[in-house]
């Protein structure tokens, strides 16, 4: 699938909007971004879910999760995963506003993780070594009446420790 950007959606561009209009939709939709990060690596990814719509779509390599309950699935089986250490540090994250309520976005993904070992202390920091993957996320955002939320999150893998 290509990357989502304006010139896939035929849409017209950000400078047609409200200034202040597409700022605030811009951060709304990096917002998700950094919430997204924050509740996998923070113990809470089953939380994951009410960053989607109803009909939300989320894909990865070699899996497709549709709508909501599926997402709410998939991430209460990560959360389930208590012994895992990670840290998804997002860059390079551009937003472009397409219409006041529909937005695409790119993001740059290093994933640092570690399974902690039974006896290993919780509290202790996990062992440093190179990123487990290297990837880029491909967004689809729309308003809705709860606000912004992801339609699309697609993650490509461009770099995978071996």
């Amino acid at each position: 699938m290509p990357p989502v950007t304006t010139a896939t959606v035929g849409a017209v561009t950000t400078a047609e909007h409200d200034p202040l209009a597409r700022l605030l939709a811009e951060r709304a939709c990096e917002r998700l971004v950094v919430d997204y990060t924050h509740l996998v690596d923070f113990g809470e990814a089953a939380r994951i879910a009410d960053l989607f719509t109803d009909d939300g779509v989320w894909e990865g390599p070699g899996l497709v999760m549709s709508g909501r309950a599926e997402i709410l699935a998939g991430f209460g089986r990560r959360q389930e995963v208590t012994r895992r250490v990670s840290r998804h540090v997002c860059t390079n994250v551009a937003i472009d506003v397409i219409s006041g309520d529909e937005a695409v976005g790119r993001a740059y993904l290093v994933n640092f993780r570690h399974d902690r070992r039974a006896g290993d202390d919780p509290a202790a920091p996990a062992p440093a070594g190179l990123p487990k993957y290297v990837g880029e996320y491909h967004d689809r955002f729309v308003r809705t009446a709860d606000g912004w939320r992801f339609a699309i999150r697609r993650f490509d893998v461009q770099f995978l420790r071996g």
